[in-house]
């Protein structure tokens, strides 16, 4: 049986990857350090779509945390067909002010498990002649966030891995597909649900359903990126062209981003 492994699965975005897959019939490794809330998936996803769910409880933060995964899946007979690399962080904090070690859990988090996994499984796919990969980047990998300097230089690394990573594995009869999501509807950014609602109408957020089911259908197409939401696309057209001196006059002219620089 083959499987679609997912981390970062027992939440957000994750969480909503492991439903999309089930609901087309793939079995489930869903991967995360919330043990108790991926036994819930499991049950949910089991009874739901009638698949098979193996939980995987697993600091992915950790420098071995894709040699974990990857040898308990050859151990178990585990035959991964898709990789979805979702798992993240996003910590808002100017580098100087960032503890050393969160810094180290995020570039572990996104980049190391996320390289080392697609180095582990992406030899096995290129030996059976088929497999897909899904990175999740963000909008933010194209221009410098100031007080997110450390993630969107993460993801910009991601969105470069990405793009090579096609390159080396498609003649193969893998697929890479790089996803790029703007902000994402959640309770983190601490806005009232009429603000939400009214930022989803307008394009400024999307639902983490939303971005899971494009994101997919990217990846089961064999598209090197997408960039779900018509606001996003602007945004990311927009920023692959302004020149960084840009960002730097408005953050001088606009004194609530001023304050906000001076207080993370």
């Amino acid at each position: 049986m083959s499987y679609a492994l997912i981390t970062g699965a027992s939440s957000g975005i994750g969480r909503c990857y492991a439903r999309e897959m089930a609901s087309r019939s793939y079995n489930i490794i869903a991967i995360s350090n919330q043990q108790e809330i991926l036994s819930e998936v499991a049950t949910e996803l089991a009874a739901e779509f009638g698949v098979e769910v193996v939980t995987m409880f697993c600091d992915l933060a950790q420098s071995d945390a894709a040699k974990q995964i990857y040898d308990r899946c050859k151990s178990e007979g585990l035959d991964v067909e898709i990789v979805i690399c979702n798992a993240g962080m996003l910590l808002f904090s100017t580098l100087i002010r960032t503890q050393p070690e969160r810094l180290q859990t995020i570039i572990n988090l996104h980049c190391t498990t996320t390289t080392l996994l697609c180095r582990y499984f992406g030899e096995e796919m290129k030996l059976r002649g088929r497999g897909r990969i899904l990175i999740m980047s963000s909008s933010t990998a194209w221009l410098p966030y100031p007080t997110i300097s450390h993630y969107a230089a993460t993801k910009a690394y991601l969105k470069s891995f990405a793009s090579s990573l096609w390159y080396e594995l498609h003649s193969y009869g893998i697929s890479v597909t790089a996803v790029f999501p703007g902000a994402v509807d959640t309770p983190f950014y601490n806005l009232s649900d009429k603000l939400r609602k009214t930022f989803r109408i307008l394009g400024v957020m999307m639902s983490a359903e939303s971005i899971a089911k494009r994101g997919v259908r990217a990846m089961l197409r064999g598209r090197r990126r997408v960039t779900p939401g018509l606001f996003t696309k602007i945004v990311v057209g927009v920023c692959a062209i302004l020149p960084a001196r840009i960002l730097d006059f408005f953050i001088r002219i606009i004194p609530p981003v001023k304050r906000l620089l001076e207080r993370v």
